[in-house]
């Protein structure tokens, strides 16, 4: 779907309730997300992704307790309901609709090397156990969901990690495969990186994390607060000696909340050799003295779950202006159409004719890789891969030119296919030669 150049810009982020919210979090996402929402020519989407919630957690009063807390964490920190689109997935209807149509033209192969549903592959398989072991078809398909979420709202752009950067990749390739064989009603989202959004290391020094228990609540009481910091794993270097802050957890999470000369004159005091209990309330009075401000507004929140749950239908029926009439759109795009409206009388728009084409792409593993897909988009070939682009674009040529002989030449460079892959593979470079002559000499 195109876009017009003075349209804003969409940004669309999503918070999956599955925990109480920690100070990795706010530093991580919320913080940064809360000042970019207020950026001129910006339209920003926020929603409580409470669907995925379901793929990992069984318990209905977590899911509840947490979607309180989330929403209530966000809106403490200055999201503005007025400004922003802030809504409950599962409160707009649409998107598990739009799910079932972008399953309808996603490749299994594609969801096959999901992350995550990759490492729960591999780690039944390094337990001995069936691979397939405790996947359920909702960890399967979660990239579908996540994908549905991007492209109701045709977001530009989607702030995530590194290690969620394949989701976007995923929902661009739907996108292209549903535009591919209903015309173009999809924008191609673009993940969005800030490398200078900080990552938390937690109590242990590892990532801050709920899987690692190493968590500092966000919005803590004070003397709460105050005995998590106490208890960051520090060395055993006494006070008077010299401190490294590499590798010094403590002093990276200050270095998160303070200002350039603020930092200094702890790193300076690392090097006169403070003591771990001064630096630990260093810390604890420079995030306290961030995050009362905003804990005060929190606990006002949650006093009044009531007060969140209008913003969130609010903000849900924003929402559904927009998905609505998109919706509409679509169906009518795929053929669920009123059998009354002009059926049969030439009106329906003409299918495009589409052509074979080859896909190449990176994986996290820094390899490159090819596909072939066939006329309505469905993979064909599979790559292995390749330690350059220019590999891979050499093998690709070698498809095109040499067509039914290079499959055999090139076996090893391929993914296990089976006979009848191969006859379709086969037919689909013959076509794709047959288009290119063509429209070259036309």
């Amino acid at each position: 779907m195109a876009t017009s150049p003075s349209a804003p810009l969409r940004v669309l982020t999503g918070i999956t309730p599955s925990g109480t919210p920690h100070l990795g979090n706010y530093v991580g996402s919320i913080r940064h997300s809360v000042r970019q929402s207020v950026a001129p020519g910006v339209e920003s989407f926020f929603f409580l992704a409470d669907y995925h919630a379901l793929i990992k957690v069984q318990e209905p009063a977590l899911i509840q307790r947490s979607t309180l807390e989330i929403a209530a964490s966000w809106l403490a920190c200055g999201l503005d309901p007025e400004r922003v689109t802030f809504y409950r997935q599962s409160d707009v209807v649409e998107i598990p609709e739009l799910t079932w149509f972008l399953t309808c033209v996603t490749g299994k192969g594609v969801l096959n090397r999901a992350h995550a549903y990759k490492a729960q592959l591999d780690k039944n398989v390094a337990k001995g156990e069936d691979p397939d072991a405790d996947v359920t078809a909702g960890l399967f398909m979660y990239p579908v969901l996540m994908g549905a979420d991007i492209l109701m709202f045709n977001a530009h752009k989607v702030p995530v990690g590194r290690d969620q950067v394949q989701h976007i990749e995923m929902a661009r390739d739907m996108a292209q495969r549903f535009n591919h064989q209903y015309g173009e009603h999809f924008t191609l989202p673009e993940a969005e990186i800030d490398d200078a959004v900080a990552t938390l290391p937690g109590l242990d020094g590892r990532k801050m994390s709920k899987s690692y228990g190493n968590t500092i609540a966000m919005f803590a009481p004070r003397a709460q607060l105050q005995k998590q910091i106490a208890s960051i794993v520090t060395d055993s270097r006494a006070p008077g000696e010299p401190k490294d802050t590499e590798g010094s957890a403590l002093f990276q999470i200050y270095q998160a909340f303070a200002t350039a000369e603020e930092t200094e004159a702890l790193r300076k005091a690392y090097s006169e050799g403070i003591g771990w209990g001064d630096a630990k309330q260093m810390l604890f009075e420079r995030i306290d003295l961030e995050v009362a401000p905003l804990r005060a507004r929190y606990e006002a929140l949650m006093s009044d779950p009531a007060e969140i749950e209008r913003i969130l239908l609010i903000g849900a029926e924003k929402a559904r202006k927009l998905a609505r009439p998109f919706m509409t759109e679509l169906r009518h795009a795929v053929g669920l159409r009123n059998l009354a409206a002009g059926a049969g009388k030439g009106g329906a728009r003409k299918a495009k004719v589409a052509k074979p084409s080859f896909k190449q792409y990176r994986e996290r593993d820094g390899l490159f890789y090819f596909k072939l897909l066939d006329a309505s988009g469905a993979t064909l070939l599979q790559s292995r891969g390749f330690a350059s682009p220019q590999e891979a674009g050499r093998a690709i040529a070698a498809l095109q030119q040499q067509r039914g002989a290079a499959l055999a030449a090139l076996a090893d460079q391929l993914e296990p296919t089976g006979p009848e892959e191969l006859r379709a593979a086969s037919e689909a470079l013959e076509a794709l030669a047959e288009a290119t002559a063509h429209t070259n000499g036309s």
